[in-house]
């Protein structure tokens, strides 16, 4: 499945070794072999059960990422933590970096894309929001990236909270900014990927005092037609026919639609998921996994949110950058979008480039812990000479 690096809090007696893994729902248990070189047990996750057999092996050299920034650094680097007010017992932890000097200094906060992520927006050991905040600081802005509540140094519940409610943290973010003498006030912005890219347009019609904002493969169409365009890709990419895809389309409209049409009721929600699996071949032990899974309160506003509103609300300067490979938020789908929703927008479309705006040969997830390169350099550029541009600089 392509993780790394997830915390699986370990147990046992005697041989038996248990073990989770929160952040995908799936735990082990599984015996100790005489020699101890060896488990075997399965792995349980999204109501499947499967044999697994793990064996000692030497613990290999990490994958090359040769763009992280290394220290010394030719900027200044501060460890940060803020309060969210709108959602008491979240504090938000982060690192501020800042440019040579006194300022005060134009600021870029950047907010992660779904899922449970740190501050780096660490991901297969890229860490792609390091990138971003060496490449911007040293061009004279600020970065303010932070750990998402719950996550690393924040605390919090990650899994109780919807997009709304990470777009406060994303407004205390800015709040916290707007105390510090090194920061003008003026010239504040906001960098979001993928979901981030939702979020920040939300900040702007919220009445978040910012200067402009940039998104990285941003949604500009509801969630739910985000992921059927995005299973139908998927499944291309993957060598599915055009049979066996159409087939399959429909199966996923239908289920986005059963979570729209009653996304304010759980209950319905699983009642109409189940329905579809149901008729779709399904036992009925899978289909209320899934519809259980399909019925939380983040899933069901993510599919229903339709962005337009926030979109059409922007009236301070836009860059949404898309990547030509992207297969999880299209280019072909959202950049048009986008470009109805706001015509003033500047719309970059990077040919080559997926999802994290690496050079990409499929566009399939698979490929990120492959390419050794974090951040494809036009992705980069096109960017930071973008926002210094608007920042005065």
């Amino acid at each position: 499945q392509e993780g790394r690096g997830l915390p699986a809090p370990l147990a046992g007696e005697g041989r038996t070794v248990r073990f989770t893994v929160p952040a995908i729902g799936g735990r082990f248990e599984g015996q100790l072999a005489e020699d101890g070189r060896s488990l075997t047990g399965a792995l349980v996750q999204g109501g499947m059960n499967v044999p697994l057999v793990m064996q000692r092996g030497a613990i290999a050299a990490g994958p090359s990422r040769p763009q992280t920034p290394q220290p010394p650094f030719a900027y200044r680097s501060e460890d940060v933590a803020f309060d969210n007010p709108a959602a008491p017992g979240v504090r938000l932890a982060g690192t501020l970096t800042l440019p040579q000097g006194d300022g005060p200094f134009p600021v870029a906060v950047l907010v992660t894309g779904s899922g449970p992520q740190d501050r780096d927006e660490t991901i297969l050991d890229h860490k792609p929001f390091a990138v971003w905040a060496d490449a911007l600081t040293k061009r004279g802005v600020a970065v303010l990236r932070y750990d998402d509540r719950g996550v690393a140094g924040s605390t919090g519940s990650f899994q109780s909270a919807t997009v709304p409610d990470f777009a406060t943290d994303a407004r205390a973010a800015v709040d916290y900014l707007l105390t510090r003498r090194d920061i003008d006030p003026a010239r504040i912005g906001v960098i979001g990927h993928s979901e981030g890219g939702t979020i920040a347009p939300m900040l702007v019609q919220a009445g978040a005092p910012l200067a402009w904002i940039v998104t990285l493969a941003g949604p500009a169409v509801s969630g739910g037609a985000i992921l059927e365009e995005q299973t139908r890709l998927i499944r291309l990419a993957s060598g599915q026919s055009a049979e066996q895809n159409a087939a399959a389309g429909v199966i996923q409209a239908a289920l986005m639609r059963a979570v729209a049409d009653n996304a304010e009721d759980a209950g319905a929600v699983m009642r109409a998921v189940e329905a579809v699996l149901v008729t779709a071949g399904q036992s009925q032990t899978q289909a209320a996994t899934v519809a259980a899974q399909m019925s939380t309160a983040y899933y069901r506003q993510m599919i229903a949110h339709d962005p337009a509103a926030s979109l059409r609300a922007v009236r301070v300067p836009m860059l949404a950058l898309y990547g030509g490979k992207d297969l999880q938020v299209s280019a072909d789908q959202n950049g048009p979008a986008l470009r109805a929703l706001k015509p003033d927008a500047d719309v970059v479309v990077l040919p080559g480039l997926n999802h994290l705006f690496q050079p990409a040969t499929t566009g399939l997830m698979t490929e990120y812990g492959q390419i050794e390169t974090t951040l494809a350099p036009e992705a980069i550029s096109t960017v930071v000479d973008w926002v210094a541009a608007r920042s005065g600089l």
